[in-house]
């Protein structure tokens, strides 16, 4: 079997490392890949936000099993893009991809199914947020929302830190 893997970090080294071991394995593809996978298969000029160019590529080389290792890629629909060519794609759909791609999706949906967690407010303008920060003690949890790479947090100590 033909497999494609999506992404270009040390995650995606990681699954080609062991995908690579399998006795099942055809041919190995990583899109774009890095150093570290041009040793394990082939990395392919693509980038993980290019879902055209994913589904046809894994339609041209007979893929028959697409692992998405960031979250861009599935926030973006690739899983049903690829299942509506009837490619398998190892990843949550786009609507639940959500949870890991928007902070506000995940905390409203955690407060709609009665899952435990911290208080929050979402807001989408910046005089609100401010007022609200104004008016609250410290330390604060400040978070961004959407696709941060794992930075789109603040721990805000003073209200200087809270207000930028």
């Amino acid at each position: 079997m033909n497999i494609l893997i999506v992404g270009a970090g040390g995650r995606e080294h990681a699954l080609a490392w062991k995908i690579s071991q399998s006795p099942r394995l055809g041919k190995l593809f990583i899109a774009p890949g890095n150093g570290g996978t041009a040793l394990l298969g082939t990395n392919v000029a693509l980038q993980d936000n290019d879902i055209d160019g994913i589904v046809a590529f894994a339609r041209d080389n007979e893929i028959g099993l697409v692992v998405a290792g960031p979250e861009l890629p599935l926030v973006l629909g690739l899983k049903e893009a690829l299942d509506s060519v009837r490619i398998p794609c190892f990843g949550p759909c786009a609507f639940d991809a959500q949870l890991e791609g928007s902070k506000a999706f995940a905390k409203n949906m955690m407060r709609e199914t009665g899952v435990p967690t911290a208080d929050f407010r979402v807001f989408d303008s910046h005089e609100p947020a401010l007022a609200y920060v104004r008016s609250h003690s410290l330390p604060m949890v400040i978070k961004a929302d959407g696709l941060a790479a794992g930075k789109g947090v603040v721990i805000a100590q003073t209200l200087s830190e809270a207000e930028e």
